[in-house]
């Protein structure tokens, strides 16, 4: 499962990505945390993590540096 998520987030990174300007507020990127996040922890609980980041990414968010804790 672990595998095909993250074979999931790197086509996002290399095909519909570069496509799209540049808007993340955050460092590291949502895809990027998403892949530390499901590396380290697995498809659950980095899935989890990377659905929380995903929802605080507004513009009402002051953004910055954000890693995977």
């Amino acid at each position: 499962m672990k595998k095909l998520i993250l074979s999931i987030i790197n086509l996002y990174r290399k095909y519909i990505s570069p496509m799209r300007s540049p808007c993340c507020i955050y460092s590291p990127t949502c895809s990027q945390y998403a892949i530390d996040a499901i590396s380290k922890y697995g498809a659950l609980k980095g899935g989890f993590l990377t659905i929380k980041r995903i929802l605080r990414c507004n513009p009402f968010s002051k953004g910055g540096y954000d890693p995977v804790k």
